[in-house]
């Protein structure tokens, strides 16, 4: 009995040990997701000086740029009337300047849908957030669609809702927009609703404070899973001067409406406007995620002054405090920040009691060497009160990337009011270099609301991504030709998307052309109307967005208009004999590392077959012994297969792919390989036994006549035969030479356009039956699989059923039986394709489509005119020759005349 009584007793020991580490490890897991640091992996912002971008706001700073102006003379304010420098007078303002967003009330309405009545009767400040939003996100390399419907959160700072006052009373029809169109409740649900997203949508207003304490809340959120993204920050929009008129009583305005931080000469905040965001990520799911880090916020705090002075006054011990609970919160020490960006107003009174509460906190026990540098944005742009904290982070975020400190204007001296000596901080009244220590760059920015809430973040550089480059690092880019693509709802737009990207590239030469290629395609949502500038390096590409913007005319600019439909389907088409040409693919080998890479891996397995090199053959100079033999079946078709597979994979590589695929006879092989019914190693075997039989064939001719099928057939018999119905009214003979010679004669007499083949012998005719039974022994060695890209069946003109175009039966009916490209065609257009791109050495199958489907458009058919794309045919111009083609296929217009680019 005692010894069960102890094994129950071990056993609850073993049970209480175990949950007790279970318990531990969950502890652990909490405090750690309490503590994740929030990546901002995007950023966004409009503040003066023309700053509509943080880079725009970082060149500014940098460039000691002072954005204090006059008043705007766009909303009705009587300068005259409501200035006068007295502080004293009733109802005036003491200062006629202030950091002003000038452009504040444009706003492309129709962008987001919004119809012209309700816009003018919205706020600029929901406007200018819903502008911002936009870029936040495609700067974070996401588009806005692939957020719809996500847990993505809103917090928006938003202190003023004086514009509805305006327009009181409602003008007519305006009734109904005006509650909404200027609620600060709406500022963030706007975003929600525009968007579709459904995480929290929260709207801030602590004053000056209120952009850092909505980067504090999302970051609470998404730490509590309540969001998995965060749109966090601020506006500020003054619609009326009121703000002008209070601060002149309470004799707090600087008279010529600059912020003089922490000055001797400080006389009173400079009012300012603006508008700045940041997207906000867990740090962990955003390196699962594959976002951008450009910085992390380590910690951050938020509390309130309490009983001060008087309600309006800063507390000090306050400012203290959450310091030392966002140091806490970020489980850092006063010593490991480099730099504050501070609230910093340039008031004699908020100045010296934040600096000395950066004093007693990140002021002590420092080295004598590593002194806290203090600065003040505000300096540049004026308080822009609830987008200013956001203006400070986006400041040291760029700052960290850059390792400078820009110095703060207007520092005469150090304020007297402050006993600098008693801690280890010094003003920015200099440009510093912010060199790198073995630990990352850390920042903290302040924000004080004057009704006393503060807070304070503390943030630091990305964390190193292991086998990242660092920016302007001078790795070479790749060779080649790059495309670049635009897209926007207008014309106008497109072109100032194109001005916009020149300017942000010639200030930033540490972007190569490969990584703003991949930015384009992939992270920008598609509109309708498109432009492509394709080139071979930075300054070509570059000088196309200038004249694209300027719509100027310029090879490798592709500008076609607006797209009618950008839902329909892609289709490659792979060309038959009789496109092959000497020294096709030639520049092309040479310049472009994927085409070479495709054509040599398919020149392994075909060159032991055919007993010499292919390449030497498709790379020969025209008229040389080796391009001869170019045009004897046994080299063409291999030939042809090979080139076919390197236009292929290079156009893969550049981010073109087909919904279906399909070939002219021969080149149904290929289609067939891309497909997946083959592989390069059994694609390889057939395609060589297919020319080494038919090259065995005896001589015969073939023609194209521009005649219906039944115009022919009484001209048909035992010696020649239809090979191909190419388009409603050109039809292909096939068969003995002097057969073929008479029906061309016929036909040439009635006027017909008639044209002789480039091809020794008699292919889809009776001439092949000869070698039809060594070609299914053939055929019967091939591993065939079920296509992964839908194919059209040259048999049937129909999709290519799995069952069969997996047998050798299929493959050896192909020899034989005519090729039905007229039907291919009609049935690629009533599934909805309206894009074909011809790959071939010669533009061979550009116009038979053009015809087939203009045919069909004439006769009321289902299908209309197509996207007809210039062939990709490689000649000794090979790059402007991919660079038309690319251009062509990304904008993917309706409709585009064929056109060949190359004429012969």
């Amino acid at each position: 009995m005692t010894a069960i009584s102890s094994d129950k007793v071990a056993e609850a020991l073993r049970a209480s040990l175990l949950e007790n580490g279970r318990l531990r490890q969950r502890v652990q897991q909490l405090t750690e997701e309490a503590g994740e640091p929030i990546a901002i992996v995007g950023t966004a912002c409009r503040y003066p000086g023309g700053v509509r971008s943080p880079e725009d706001l970082w060149r500014l700073v940098t460039e000691s740029g002072d954005a204090v102006g006059d008043f705007p003379t766009d909303r009705g304010w009587d300068v005259n009337r409501l200035y006068d420098p007295d502080p004293e007078s009733v109802g005036k303002t003491c200062t006629r300047s202030g950091g002003f967003l000038h452009d504040a009330s444009g706003f492309d309405a129709d962008f987001f849908g919004i119809s012209p009545r309700e816009a003018l009767a919205i706020d600029p400040q929901q406007r200018l957030l819903l502008e911002t939003a936009w870029e936040t996100i495609e700067r974070a390399a996401l588009t806005p669609a692939s957020l719809r419907g996500s847990r993505t959160g809103v917090f928006t700072g938003v202190m003023y809702n004086d514009y509805g006052a305006r327009l009181q009373p409602a003008p007519d029809g305006f009734e109904g927009f005006i509650g909404t169109g200027s609620s600060p409740s709406v500022a963030s649900g706007r975003i929600s609703h525009t968007f579709g997203f459904e995480g929290p949508a929260v709207t801030i207003d602590t004053a000056c404070s209120s952009s850092l304490t909505a980067m504090h809340l999302a970051g609470q959120a998404l730490r509590n899973g309540e969001c998995e993204l965060a749109l966090a920050g601020g506006v500020t929009v003054m619609s009326t001067p009121g703000v002008f008129v209070e601060f002149s009583r309470q004799r707090g305005l600087s008279p010529d409406g600059r912020c003089r931080a922490f000055a001797a000469s400080a006389d009173g905040v400079g009012w300012g406007e603006g508008v700045g965001l940041l997207l906000l990520e867990r740090l962990c799911d955003a390196r699962r995620n594959g976002h951008p880090v450009l910085a992390v916020i380590r910690g951050s705090a938020v509390n309130q002054d309490g009983t001060s002075s008087q309600l309006t006054a800063p507390n000090g011990p306050s400012q203290e405090r959450v310091i030392r609970a966002a140091l806490a919160n970020a489980r850092l020490s006063e010593a490991d920040v480099d730099v504050v960006e501070a609230h910093g107003t340039g008031t004699r009174l908020g100045d010296p009691i934040e600096a000395q509460a950066l004093l007693a906190t990140y002021g002590q026990d420092r080295p004598g060497d590593r002194p806290l540098w203090l600065g003040s944005v505000k300096s540049n742009i004026g308080h822009t009160q609830a987008a200013a904290g956001v203006a400070g982070v986006i400041k040291m975020v760029e700052a960290m990337r850059h390792g400078v400190l820009p110095r703060t204007l207007h520092v005469d001296e150090p304020t007297p009011h402050v006993d600098w000596s008693v801690g280890g901080v010094r003003l920015l009244t200099e440009s510093t270099a912010w060199p790198q220590t073995g630990r990352p760059r850390r920042a903290a920015v302040s924000s004080f609301g004057i009704s006393g809430t503060n807070a304070h973040v503390v943030l630091e550089a990305p964390p190193a991504v292991e086998g990242a480059l660092s920016e302007g690092s001078g790795v070479e880019e790749p060779g080649g030709v790059v495309s670049w693509v635009l897209s926007a709802k207008s014309q106008v737009a497109l072109r100032a998307q194109a001005a916009r990207l020149e300017e942000h590239l010639r200030t930033r030469p540490d972007l190569g052309a490969s990584a703003v290629a991949g930015a384009l395609a992939t992270t920008r949502t598609v509109f309708d109307h498109r432009a492509v500038v394709t080139g071979t390096g930075r300054d070509e590409l570059i000088e196309g967005l200038r004249a694209l913007a300027q719509d100027e005319t310029r090879p490798g600019v592709v500008c076609p208009g607006q797209a009618a439909d950008v839902s329909g389907r892609t289709a490659f088409l792979f060309s038959g004999q009789g496109s092959q040409r000497a020294g096709a693919g030639a520049g092309l080998y040479a310049a472009e590392p994927v085409f070479k890479a495709a054509v040599d891996e398919a020149c392994q397995h075909l060159d032991p077959l055919l007993g010499r090199s292919l390449v030497e053959v498709m790379c020969a100079e025209p008229g040389s012994e080796a391009a001869r033999l170019l045009d004897h079946t046994r080299y063409t078709q291999p030939a042809l297969f090979a080139l076919h597979l390197g236009l292929y994979r290079l156009l893969e590589h550049h981010g073109l792919k087909p919904d279906v695929l399909a070939g002219h006879s021969v080149g149904e092989i290929t289609a067939a390989h891309c497909a997946g019914v083959f592989s390069l190693a059994d694609a390889a075997r057939l395609i060589v036994k297919r020319a080494e039989l038919m090259g065995q064939l005896p001589p015969g001719a073939m023609a194209s006549i521009q005649a219906t099928a039944d115009e022919l057939t009484p001209h048909l018999n035992d010696q020649v035969c239809i090979a191909a119905y190419n388009t409603p009214r050109h039809t292909v003979i096939s068969g003995d030479p002097d057969a073929v010679a008479a029906i061309v004669e016929a036909f040439t007499a009635q006027g017909r356009r008639v044209k002789t083949l480039a091809t020794e012998h008699a292919f889809h005719s009776p001439h092949t039956d000869t070698i039809l039974d060594a070609f299914r022994e053939a055929a019967e060695q091939v591993t065939y699989h079920p296509p992964h890209t839908p194919l059209i069946s040259n048999l049937t003109g129909q999709p290519a059923e799995t069952e069969q175009i997996t047998t050798p039966g299929y493959w050896v009916t192909h020899v034989r039986q005519p090729v039905r490209f007229a039907h291919m065609l009609t049935t690629l257009a009533n599934a909805g394709t309206n894009t074909y791109l011809d790959l071939g050495p010669t533009p061979t199958l550009a116009p038979l489509i053009h015809h087939t489907l203009s045919d069909g458009a004439d006769n009321n058919s289902e299908t209309d005119t197509p996207t007809v794309l210039t062939t990709l045919h490689p000649d000794h111009h090979d790059t402007h020759a991919l660079t038309t083609t690319l251009a062509h296929a990304h904008t993917t217009t309706h409709p585009l005349t064929w056109q060949h680019p190359h004429p012969n």
